[in-house]
Parts: C-alpha cells; sequence; structure tokens
C-alpha cells in the first residue's frame, strides 16, 4: 500500500519545440527545464506527451506509401474511414472489438483497448496525409528518458508517457498512461480495511492513471504546446512499475 499524498504541485513546461525524429529528448527536456526555471528532485515525475515520443522515434507515417489490403478496404467501406489509415491501424492492433460508420475500435498491440488504435492526426505539422503511431514500446520509452534524465540530474525521476483516452459510458477524453517508469503504478489495497474494518476486497488504485489525467489537464490537448509537465509531492515507495501492469486481461473482460 502506498503512502497518502496531501498535495501535488504541477507545472507546465513552457518553450518546447515541435519535434521531429531523432531529436533527444532528454537534452530538450532539460533546456525547457533551465528556461522555465525548474530543479528536479528525486520523486519528482516528469510527464510527457505521446505525440512528441512517438514524433522524436520516427512513427510518423506518410499514408501514401501505405497499400490498403483487401480486409482494410472492407473495413474503410463499412467505416467510412481511409483504407490506408485502416490498414495502419490493423496493423497496429491484434484484433477489431466494435465498428460502425466513423467509429473502429480495437484491441491494440500493446494491450488496450482504443479508437483507431491511437492512431493521431491533429497537431502534426504536415497534412492529412500523415499519420502518428503510438510508440512501438512506450514502457521502454519512459525507462529510457528517466535513465538519461537522472544520470545528467544526478536524482532519481518518475517518467509518466500519457495519451489521450476515451471511457466507455464516459463523455469526454482524459488523459492516461501508456508509459512508466520511476514509480508504482497500481497501488494494490485488497487485503487492507476500511474505517469500520470491513475487509477491502476489489480496492486497487491506478495511481499512473489518475497522475496523467491531471497532468494532461495542465499540458492541454490542443494548441498550448507544452507537451512537457512536472508532477511534484507524488509519493513514491521505491516500487517501479509499468503502464503495461493497468491492461485489464482479457479472459476479465465481461464486456467485450
Amino acid at each position: 500500500m502506498a503512502n497518502p499524498i496531501s498535495s501535488l504541485h504541477i507545472q507546465a513546461i513552457k518553450g518546447i519545440p515541435l519535434i521531429h525524429d531523432g531529436d533527444q529528448l532528454d537534452s530538450i527536456i532539460l533546456s525547457g527545464l533551465k528556461s522555465n526555471g525548474v530543479e528536479l528532485e528525486s520523486g519528482d515525475i516528469v510527464v510527457v506527451a505521446q505525440k512528441i515520443v512517438s514524433k522524436a522515434e520516427g512513427r510518423l507515417v506518410r499514408l501514401s506509401d501505405v497499400n490498403a489490403g483487401e480486409d482494410a478496404t472492407k473495413l474503410a467501406e463499412e467505416t467510412e474511414k481511409d483504407p490506408r489509415l485502416v490498414q495502419l491501424i490493423l496493423d497496429e492492433s491484434t484484433e477489431v472489438v466494435r465498428k460502425k460508420a466513423g467509429v473502429l475500435i480495437v484491441r491494440h498491440n500493446l494491450g488496450h483497448i482504443g479508437a483507431n488504435a491511437g492512431i493521431d492526426q491533429s497537431n502534426i505539422e504536415n497534412d492529412d496525409e500523415y499519420a502518428l503511431l503510438l510508440p512501438s514500446d512506450p514502457d521502454s520509452s519512459a525507462v529510457k528518458l528517466k535513465f538519461q534524465l537522472d544520470s545528467a540530474l544526478d536524482v532519481d525521476l518518475g517518467v509518466l508517457i500519457v495519451d489521450s483516452h476515451n471511457r466507455p459510458w464516459r463523455m469526454g477524453t482524459i488523459g492516461g498512461a501508456i508509459g512508466c517508469a520511476g514509480f508504482q503504478v497500481l497501488d494494490d489495497q485488497r487485503g487492507g480495511v476500511d474505517l469500520f474494518d470491513r475487509e477491502l476486497k476489489v480496492t486497487l488504485i491506478n495511481r499512473a492513471d489518475s497522475i496523467a489525467a491531471l497532468a494532461t489537464l495542465i499540458m492541454g490537448e490542443t494548441t498550448e504546446m507544452t507537451p512537457v509537465a512536472i508532477v511534484k509531492g507524488f509519493v513514491n515507495d521505491e516500487l517501479d512499475g509499468k503502464a503495461s501492469e493497468i491492461n485489464r486481461p482479457k479472459e476479465e473482460d465481461l464486456f467485450q
């Protein structure tokens, strides 16, 4: 069981430039911290938008380079989507969960379920002929960035890579964790007791998504150009988790 958190301070880092393939995010973040007058301490969490991680890792795809197969072409007709985009969605997923005109819900190769396999065409400085895929292994991306920042600053940080998520039965998007390193992702309180000494049987707190949602409110999701935020005050128990732990096992999915 994690220690209680009494307060948090979240600050967006301004001045992060547009990111391109091959850019070194650690150097860019360190420069942004300096220009914003922010000093990091052990236990702080660096929150990074998925989009800049994907761009730096070369996950921007030109649609004209994509050849849509028969399955993608048929599915594109059903969903009224670009066949090339649908081909990318199929390539990035293991199964189609739901489909209708304008909607394509899939199980991503990373294990989570969402629209269009997380593929995005917004806030890309190129035109609509490009699509941005999720990082191929965002947990590993978080581990790498943590190592680089820890080494440069002589601290022990957490790193959280976030993306916008829709949720069944709820309107609107919130920030969710897709890559984590350096902090406890899930706080399992099962076996503890409540105020009246009743045993907790199902209480499993998702710390990563909670922090991701808060940080995304500060970072914004449209024209703010603040894809990095710092979270201070988070209490960690020196346990290291991964965002992949958040995915509910398929055999426990009662709604598919």
